[in-house]
């Protein structure tokens, strides 16, 4: 490991912790050279499916996309990194221990809708509007409508799933 500060190869490891409930472990280092202190992560290198984006690309799913997904929603929103980054660990950890190969870029935006709704409304509406790429206002307020439909109670319930995504909007009419 290159020291940041003098890119000498030569450190020691003064302390370690696990961090992330264990799925990581921090370590505090000092350069031999410089003396200078650093943090580094360690986290065990899992095989992660590759995700066919809806023009028919694959890429290697990728939470430091997920977490700016996050990140955007709930801008400006009374949500701490640490509960972010919990909820992309969790979506990462989930679509890696299916085992499949391969995943819908879909399926990840479900998923994220899925936990961004008990989380924060706002954020999940945010999430939603540009995901599911609402076409016009009438769109955007059916899913405002039916955020509000809900039993407030629902909103601390893990298990309660957004509103399912609409096949054709093509057929949204126009108020009169």
């Amino acid at each position: 490991m290159h020291c940041p500060y003098c890119e000498s190869l030569d450190n020691k490891v003064v302390d370690s912790r696990l961090s992330q409930e264990g799925a990581t472990i921090r370590r505090r280092r000092e350069c031999v050279g410089c003396r200078r202190r650093f943090t580094t992560y360690e986290r065990v290198e899992e095989t992660s499916p590759m995700v066919i984006k809806k023009d028919g690309r694959r890429e290697h799913l990728d939470r430091q996309k997920i977490l700016a997904g996050l990140k955007k929603a709930c801008e400006k929103r009374p949500i701490s990194m640490d509960t972010l980054d919990a909820v992309a660990t969790r979506i990462e950890k989930k679509f890696q221990e299916n085992g499949e190969t391969e995943v819908p870029s879909r399926m990840i935006g479900e998923a994220v809708m899925s936990e961004l709704y008990p989380l924060d409304p706002v954020a999940y509406v945010r999430f939603a509007s540009v995901y599911r790429e609402f076409k016009d206002l009438n769109q955007f307020m059916s899913e405002l409508k039916s955020l509000l439909n809900r039993d407030p109670d629902d909103s601390k319930d893990r298990s309660v799933r957004p509103p399912a995504a609409k096949e054709d909007s093509s057929s949204a009419k126009p108020p009169a």
